[in-house]
């Protein structure tokens, strides 16, 4: 009896012991998400921003070459990285500004509830609310670790000590578990310091080789752009701390590190559109011993990332308490040895949006979906009599107040030229085709060449397809319900300011607000009549 006992309690201590070497070699996973930047990274041949420290993760690691978000702008674009599931997917975050559904859970906190220590610092899923059902707070990313501050050297950039507090979790994380850290920074979200690029960085207009063709070239535009750049560069010197910081601990080896951006950078045309620019982010990979060195050109979606971090930490989907996931893990991409195309069937990604930011009438959205695919896009505009970026006369709340912004509406303003503030803020066609390999800044409309209607046909059949298999609500005729969400903030914008009452606008410039109401050609009309209004910045 004794021996049979020894035995057992052999075997048990032994089977722990196995147990806890496998929770203990499980990799450890670091998200570091920039706000607003485009694919403006020397890794991807930019001439003037430098990023030595993303660089570095995409030479030893995955460099994405086709990385997109289904959702360009802040909150939908998050909530699909953290559920592995489409913004149509996700209720009301869906949209912007708004509460998060309780039902959903994120792979942050699935890996919380399977051994994982995790945290965040900076921005992590937002601007929203997160509630659990019974209405207490959730923390859906994780405690914030945000004690660490520095002296920016701009008025433009926060004082979050982001590589500091990384640090600052790992002091406090048990030696024995493994980690999930979400580093998210709040640059080169707006604002910035004019004159910042040149000033601290002694870079030149010149240095920029590839202007965008939606936006005037001048030195107004050229220097927006050299203070965004500044900016990304300020958050790269955070990433190679924080690789240093992982060498010196000997973390490098079993930490899987992704570092992308929630969607492209905070100029008109771009962040809160479905265009290539808008939609086409930034990603590298590095994860020591399993990730070779290698580019590739799979189409990928930021619904792929959720099912890979719970595969690489062993957590199976199906018992995480998850919703099913829409995206698939990156796993095998990750540790193939193969550069290019490595698995055929990721050869698409869908896009799409419903509501951003507040100022239509009734709060009501710009519903777009769209669909990736051999270089092409194809967009489908379902409400044309709307406002792409919102209303003229509350301010184009849906792009964010800029330079460029500026020099673009007093162009229109003053009779000079319309053609930018079309292409920026004109009102769409119900669809939209562009060959993005001979035409990346999406300006020649191929939707009625007679030529390319099949083509057009299949692609939308596919898309179409694809969406009703994930039950879009939009697919199905009910897609105002997108819609009854309500902003947790800021409801009834329009309504109140056109009223007269006192409103905040905060993320856009008070000249952005137009006086006059304006026809989709971009025509002067009739003065706008509102009450004493008062426009203040938050």
């Amino acid at each position: 009896m004794c021996l049979r006992l020894y035995i057992v309690l052999v075997f048990f201590i032994v089977f722990s012991f196995a147990r806890a070497q496998e929770i203990d070699n499980r990799p450890n996973i670091l998200v570091i998400m920039f706000d607003d930047a485009g694919l403006d990274m020397s890794a991807y041949g930019s001439t003037y921003v430098n990023t030595p420290g993303f660089d570095a993760i995409a030479k030893d690691g995955v460099l994405f070459n086709r990385a997109y978000t289904p959702n360009a702008k802040c909150a939908p674009s998050r909530a699909s990285v953290i559920t592995g599931r489409n913004s149509w997917q996700l209720d009301a975050a869906a949209n912007h500004v708004i509460y998060f559904p309780s039902k959903f859970k994120t792979y942050q906190e699935a890996l919380l509830e399977n051994g994982y220590t995790t945290g965040h610092t900076g921005k992590g899923y937002g601007p929203a609310l997160t509630f659990a059902a019974d209405g207490s707070e959730r923390q859906v990313m994780g405690p914030a670790f945000n004690e660490k501050t520095l002296t920016p050297p701009t008025i433009g950039i926060g004082s979050n000590d982001y590589s500091a507090n990384f640090k600052d979790f790992l002091d406090k994380a048990p030696a024995d578990q493994p980690w999930s850290f979400w580093i998210g920074t709040i640059e080169p979200h707006r604002g910035y310091e004019y004159g910042s690029g040149a000033k601290l960085a002694g870079k030149t207009t010149d240095m920029i080789k590839e202007f965008p063709l939606y936006w005037p070239d001048n030195e107004i535009t050229r220097n927006d752009l050299l203070d965004y750049a500044y900016e990304i560069e300020d958050t790269d010197k955070h990433i190679q701390k924080v690789l240093k910081t992982l060498e010196e601990r000997n973390l490098l080896e079993n930490t899987l590190i992704v570092v992308t951006s929630d969607h492209g950078m905070p100029f008109p045309r771009v962040k809160g559109n479905q265009y290539e620019n808008a939609n086409h982010v930034p990603m590298a990979m590095l994860w020591k011993g399993k990730s070779k060195g290698k580019v590739v050109d799979d189409y990928i979606s930021f619904i792929d990332l959720a099912p890979t971090f719970l595969e690489a930490a062993g957590v199976d989907w199906a018992s995480s308490g998850m919703h099913p996931a829409t995206g698939k893990s990156l796993m095998n991409i990750i540790t193939s040895e193969k550069s290019g195309q490595i698995e055929t069937e990721r050869d698409y990604v869908l896009v799409g949006k419903e509501r951003h930011d507040t100022g239509r009438p009734n709060d009501v959205g710009y519903p777009i979906r769209g669909i990736y695919k051999d270089s092409l896009l194809y967009l489908k505009n379902y409400e044309i009599d709307r406002w792409p970026s919102g209303n003229p006369e509350t301010g184009y709340l849906n792009t964010d107040g800029s330079p460029t912004k500026t020099e673009i509406l007093n162009l229109r303003r003053k009779g000079t030229n319309k053609h930018f503030w079309k292409l920026n803020f004109g009102k769409r066609v119900s669809e939209e085709l562009y060959d993005i390999k001979n035409d990346p800044y999406c300006i020649n409309n191929l939707a009625n060449n007679s030529s390319l209607e099949p083509l057009k046909a299949q692609l939308k059949s596919e898309m179409e397809a694809k969406l009703l298999e994930q039950n879009d609500l939009r697919m199905k005729g009910f897609g105002h319900l997108y819609e009854a969400h309500p902003f947790t903030r800021n409801n009834d914008f329009y309504g109140r300011f056109m009223s007269g009452e006192e409103t905040s606008s905060g993320w856009v410039n008070d000249s952005d607000f137009e006086a006059n109401y304006i026809d989709g050609e971009g025509n002067t009309l009739e003065k706008v009549e509102v009450g004493a209004k008062v426009i203040k910045k938050d």
